[in-house]
């Protein structure tokens, strides 16, 4: 009789092949994720170590967000400062090609910035998807508009002699922005955008009710092309921050969306400190999806209009 019949008898295995069942999955705790806010091109803990609970759409907790101090505030502002110069002297194209980058980067990632707008607030995942294209588009704006801004603004003038009179255009410095509650991550592209591409360099606070997108879209500039400390993203309770940004005799212009206390606290601030203020209420809704809310103008907001005279054949 040719060849083995044999079989392997009951409790034994064939070569190569295991009878032992795979153990059943255990259920576990997922490791749940750590906010932190990006400030000078790092992330960071808030100074005080201080935290306040986000909630999630199904009312359930979502992620403990760093409560910022006074004193992380002025380490933004001296962030800004360190980034800012150098940010300025780029070439606006160069801005332009950064700011662009930016928007492929948030394109490409859109799912997960979607799903950081969806799951905290509890809006549809289809609000949130188109939330987050317009924001891409709004980026890609801005860019075009880097290095075409200051010849529309910029100015020519006639002169009644051998002079040329021109008017130029120059970034303000460091501007502290206040984002509205409402659509948390296109308020905030649309608030930081025109303010960076005329190389100014920005202290945001998130919005209060919405940070988490806030604080993915500081994951983002981590890896993009964004020098640090251009934009320092900050979260925490208004009523903590709005005095510092109000009388912090470096932050040289504010763009925020705040209540009628806090806009008339602003006001006071500003005025004693000489800044530039754009203050909007959030009593009254502002459709961030609106053609009216990118403009050329918006940019004008924060730059400094100075005037040169050249004499003729010098």
């Amino acid at each position: 009789m040719s060849g083995d019949s044999r079989k392997p008898s009951n409790g034994t295995s064939s070569p190569g092949r295991s009878t032992q069942h795979a153990a059943p999955l255990k259920s576990r705790v997922p490791v749940a994720k750590t906010p932190k806010v990006y400030v000078g091109g790092e992330f960071i803990r808030s100074e005080s170590g201080r935290t306040y609970p986000l909630k999630g759409g199904d009312g359930n907790f979502f992620a403990n967000i760093p409560l910022c101090t006074r004193k992380d505030l002025r380490n933004a502002v001296e962030a800004a400062a360190k980034a800012g110069a150098a940010w300025a002297k780029r070439t606006p194209y160069n801005r332009a090609q950064i700011v662009y980058r930016l928007a492929e980067m948030l394109e490409s990632r859109s799912d997960e910035m979607a799903a950081a707008i969806s799951g905290p607030s509890g809006v549809s995942p289809a609000v949130a998807r188109r939330e987050v294209a317009a924001a891409v588009d709004r980026l890609i704006y801005y860019a075009g508009w880097a290095d075409k801004f200051e010849q529309v603004l910029g100015n020519t003038n006639p002169v009644s002699g051998p002079f040329f009179n021109f008017t130029v255009v120059e970034p303000v410095g460091i501007v502290g922005v206040i984002v509205d509650d409402g659509s948390p991550l296109l308020a905030l592209i649309s608030q930081v955008a025109p303010v960076i591409v005329s190389g100014n360099a920005v202290v945001v606070l998130a919005s209060e009710q919405h940070p988490y997108p806030a604080i993915v879209l500081g994951e983002m500039l981590a890896t993009s092309d964004l020098p640090g400390g251009v934009v320092n993203i900050l979260t925490g309770q208004r009523k903590e921050l709005v005095p510092t940004f109000a009388t912090h005799t470096h932050i040289r212009g504010l763009d925020a969306v705040v209540g009628a206390a806090e806009k008339k606290e602003l006001a006071l601030g500003a005025a004693e400190s000489v800044k530039r203020l754009r203050a909007r209420s959030s009593e009254q809704v502002i459709d961030w999806f609106s053609e009216s809310a990118q403009s050329v103008y918006e940019i004008r907001n924060f730059i400094e209009f100075k005037t040169t005279w050249h004499p003729i054949g010098a």
